[in-house]
């Protein structure tokens, strides 16, 4: 633990790097599609959108689903009766399929037992992020939890996560931000603070390790446990 031995936080995303939150997401998506007369778009489908936040999940499902519609403002029309439409879909199935990564409650558990202070900032809405926390009771782990609704910017924008160096009361030299995603990546670094990217995750269908990405994480491991051992 050598490396982790230096910093005194470790700042987490969610989705697609301490959850798979796919399953419910997606089947929150489908409901919305059939619900408005359209077909279900699936998993696969749904794992390329997620990661900028729900609002975004849903633009992306209904750019999908009316690919000729030649209309920003039909999309904006349809985006205003679908969005309800998922967000009580899902938060009727938050946990339902959705589990823990391997490795990640142990992680999670040898942080906090060494004094680690451990962050989590993610783009799901608070409303969505504080009972999925609870329902997989990691909860507790966390010392803040700074969600997609909650600062004037998300990620990949660096504000997030200067926020939540401050409420930790750390430097970005003391801090190590973990996630799936360039997102999380160019957040991370901008704000000066050392990125891991996990290659399990979703990054929109891309290799976290692909040099054509245009920011590059300075450690990239394919199990979280890997992380105490960098």
């Amino acid at each position: 633990m050598a490396w982790v031995e230096n910093k005194k936080a470790i700042i987490f995303d969610l989705d697609g790097t301490l959850v798979d939150s796919v399953p419910d997401l997606a089947a929150a998506i489908d409901d919305m599609l059939v619900a408005i007369g359209q077909i279900p778009a699936g998993e696969s489908l749904v794992k390329l959108w997620i990661g900028n936040g729900t609002v975004v999940l849903v633009q992306r499902a209904l750019a999908s689903a009316f690919p000729n519609s030649g209309s920003d403002e039909l999309l904006v029309e349809t985006f205003t009766t679908a969005y309800p439409l998922f967000e009580s879909a899902y938060a009727q199935r938050l946990a339902h399929s959705t589990a823990l990564y391997p490795h990640v409650l142990d992680v999670l558990m040898q942080l906090q037992k060494s004094g680690m202070a451990l962050g989590l900032i993610t783009n799901k809405p608070r409303r969505f992020t504080l009972p999925l926390l609870q329902g997989l009771n990691i909860d507790h782990y966390f010392s803040d939890v700074l969600c997609g609704d909650d600062l004037a910017e998300k990620k990949p924008h660096p504000l997030p996560v200067l926020a939540m160096l401050t409420k930790l009361s750390v430097s970005a030299e003391q801090a190590a931000m973990v996630g799936d995603s360039v997102s999380d990546i160019a957040s991370a670094q901008a704000a000066g603070v050392e990125a891991v990217a996990v290659s399990y995750g979703y990054n929109h269908g891309l290799d976290i390790r692909d040099t054509r990405n245009s920011v590059h994480a300075q450690h990239v491991i394919d199990r979280l446990d890997e992380l105490l051992g960098l």
